[in-house]
């Protein structure tokens, strides 16, 4: 590894699209150092418990990867030297011949052109590395391998990295069932903290889908680590693993903490009140999420103030027309205004149009990434009485 004389290495994590501030905070918080904000990723320095707890706590990466070489390529025939750069590295410190592997490849340069080519010269020169130092050679599986390989490539400088993590680790591994289209857990979680969410308070979901924003809201109330509930982690497999020194940070709740308020989800949907409750069952929430299948506009008698509303109602992509995006979305202020008074609501929507609709000036504007959807996550103030008179009364 990228190592110093502490054992500290260089990792970097990855996020999506706005939540990299969000990220460099939830680091700081387990202790990283040197942390630096980059593209959808934030860079960090840190010991092998750190690298642990990185991929078990952190609710907003997607992976967490360790650099074992970055170089520039100063060559014309970068392909060639491409392939050098990855023969020169010792394989032996991280796998054995009969090692299976994965390459994943992303590249942003004028240099090297083609990812799948990257990702074929990658693999030729790991493999004959082994052919010359055993005479066999390594197989590549694409699923479940025990080695998994990241090549970044921007502009000419070349960084392969071991990735920890292996399968995304916004797939917690509570999601038992789905609605259609459902958040993205660390979108979710992201949020939630970007809103200031600590279990400070009710929060209320009226849309609440396959219950994505009540399960996290509820394991970052109790500080449950989202790892939690996964299968496992890709550093399981590296030739370095500590068994007990991974025991002793699963194993650890020192950090949970009670939560003395409660969460509400609401759908109109039977099917997605059907679907919520299962997941939220697997992820051991069921005790702190109340849900119920009522439309938004039948929504009475909430006693919201200083409550969090957070909402991710549908953008539209579906085929839904227009005029039905329009109407909802003013449902959706008629309600806020009438119904959650004295609450602070968060709406995420690619819908910028229909957002207009809520009727609502927002005190605050975030540009985040839904897939591939570019969205805007606004914060609205739910005073009572009208905005100028609040102040007056504040």
């Amino acid at each position: 590894m990228v190592n110093d004389i502490t054992g500290n290495r260089r990792m970097l994590a990855k996020t999506f699209k706005g939540l990299e501030e969000v990220l460099a905070k939830e680091l700081i918080e387990l202790g990283a150092d040197d942390v630096q904000i980059e593209r959808r990723a934030v860079s960090f320095t840190g010991d092998r418990a750190l690298l642990y707890r990185a991929n078990l706590c952190l609710r907003t990466a997607s992976r967490v990867l360790v650099p074992i070489k970055k170089q520039s390529c100063d060559g014309s025939k970068p392909d060639d030297w491409l392939y050098e750069m990855v023969r020169a590295v010792n394989w032996a410190e991280y796998m054995t011949s009969d090692t299976t592997f994965s390459i994943d490849t992303t590249v942003y340069s004028d240099v090297f052109r083609n990812s799948r080519f990257v990702t074929y010269r990658v693999k030729d020169a790991i493999v004959d590395w082994w052919i010359d130092k055993e005479g066999k050679r390594p197989n590549v599986k694409v699923t479940a391998p025990d080695l998994y390989i990241n090549v970044h490539i921007a502009n000419k400088t070349v960084t392969i990295s071991l990735d920890s993590s292996g399968e995304s680790l916004h797939k917690r591994g509570y999601r038992v069932a789905n609605t259609e289209a459902p958040i993205n857990e660390a979108l979710a979680a992201g949020m939630l903290l970007m809103a200031g969410w600590q279990g400070q308070s009710d929060l209320y979901d009226p849309m609440c889908g396959s219950g994505t924003i009540p399960i996290e809201a509820a394991l970052i109330a109790r500080n449950i680590a989202p790892g939690v509930f996964r299968q496992s982690f890709a550093f399981e497999k590296w030739k370095d693993f500590d068994p007990e020194l991974w025991s002793e940070i699963y194993n650890d709740d020192s950090q949970e903490r009670e939560f003395e308020h409660k969460i509400y989800g609401s759908d109109a949907s039977f099917y997605a009140i059907q679907q919520a409750t299962k997941n939220i069952k697997a992820a051991g929430v069921s005790k702190d999420v109340e849900l119920k299948q009522i439309r938004l506009e039948e929504v009475k008698d909430v006693n919201a103030d200083g409550a969090l509303v957070m909402m991710n109602p549908p953008y539209g992509e579906r085929l839904k027309s227009n005029k039905e995006m329009e109407d909802l979305y003013a449902a959706i202020g008629t309600t806020l205004k009438h119904q959650f008074t004295g609450a602070t609501a968060w709406i995420i929507s690619s819908n910028v149009e229909a957002m207009k609709r809520i009727g609502l000036k927002p005190s605050k504007k975030y540009h985040l990434l839904n897939g591939e959807l570019d969205c805007q996550f606004n914060k609205y103030e739910l005073f009572h009485g009208k905005r100028n008179e609040a102040h007056l009364h504040s």
